[in-house]
């Protein structure tokens, strides 16, 4: 956590919240789950969330953290909670509201947000909106020689008078996104949220997703009614780590030819530690590079079933490129 981070598509992490617990395949190799575990032990800062180094369930506000982007004079692309999820069942919608709170007060950056639980962030803006009628008690929070307005309740009305239009045009909020029934399930669900963007993050990528058929009035339409205006950014990546799966081509590519049907904004993010080939007795990765010969126990190579494959070779080597090409699209946020 903190004011620099190694992933491509942010420019720092905030985690006001720690914790969390799996909800789906693209859970399986977590790796917030195995970051936290390194620092577990007792008197560290993951101590508690975690039985036999998987998430317990268990989430904790971190209050010495919840005014840091206020601290940052910098503006700064921030991934919100890269090690939990911001809506997940056990925190309450009055600590979400706090953190909603702080991104208002932080109109310089940009704040990321990624979740898997969509259903419950439906469920937030709800009772969000039912907050107008309840008195608005606020807590303030000194951060160097000004006061931050840190919102403990707010509702959009009173958000809207001290902030600036709703939904905050600072904030981006997505869904993880793992394969066509992820998608089915959650993005239809983003589409209800109000956001000045909407994004899904599709990593790991672990099999083909068409973005269009969970769309309101897209499965009929298809590309005449353009997804633009529901989603604004897809970011796509294959899975690192100890155990990552493989991504087949044909995925990443249909995706990047989706989002430029659509006029929305994609990022390839990487491979992951597989790079993709094809070929009999060698496979030749499709961005370059030497050809790796297939080992008789086939370890390291892994074949798709359709002349495609995979060579493990790690995610430095596997690189960004999408055949040649590297994919840095971002949105431009627009008025809602």
């Amino acid at each position: 956590m903190g004011d620099k981070t190694s992933i491509e598509w942010t420019e720092a992490t905030w985690n006001p919240i720690r914790g969390c617990s799996r909800v789906s395949a693209g859970c399986v190799h977590c790796y917030a789950e195995r970051q936290a575990a390194r620092f577990s032990g007792p008197g560290e800062p993951y101590e508690g969330l975690l039985d036999h180094g998987h998430w317990n369930g268990t989430v904790r506000v971190v209050h010495a953290h919840l005014d840091d982007p206020l601290r940052w004079k910098r503006p700064r692309r921030i991934f919100v909670n890269s090690m939990s999820d911001l809506f997940h069942e056990t925190l309450a919608f009055e600590d979400i509201a706090r953190i909603f709170g702080v991104m208002a007060a932080a109109p310089r950056h940009t704040f990321q947000i990624l979740t898997k639980r969509p259903a419950r962030m439906v469920e937030f803006f709800a009772w969000l909106k039912g907050k107008g009628d309840e008195p608005y008690p606020i807590d303030q929070v000194r951060v160097g020689e000004r006061m931050a307005v840190l919102t403990a309740k707010f509702d959009m009305v009173n958000l809207q008078e001290r902030f600036g239009p709703w939904p905050l045009p600072n904030v981006w909020i997505g869904v993880s996104v793992e394969s066509q029934q992820a998608a089915d399930e959650r993005i239809p669900l983003l589409v209800e949220t109000p956001a000045a963007i909407r994004w899904v993050s599709m990593e790991p990528l672990l099999g083909p997703v068409d973005l269009a058929q969970n769309l309101p009035g897209e499965r009929m339409l298809r590309w005449v009614r353009p997804m633009v205006k529901m989603l604004d950014w897809v970011v796509v990546g294959g899975e690192s780590g100890p155990e990552a799966r493989p991504m087949h081509p044909f995925w990443a590519r249909d995706l990047r030819d989706q989002c430029a049907a659509a006029q929305a904004a994609f990022l390839f993010k990487q491979w992951g530690e597989w790079a993709p080939a094809m070929g009999d007795l060698y496979w030749y990765p499709l961005d370059g590079g030497p050809a790796f010969p297939i080992r008789g126990d086939g370890a390291g190579c892994y074949a798709f079933g359709d002349g495609y494959g995979a060579v493990r070779i790690g995610k430095a080597k596997a690189g960004r490129l999408l055949d040649g090409v590297e994919h840095l699209g971002y949105p431009i946020a627009l008025s809602a």
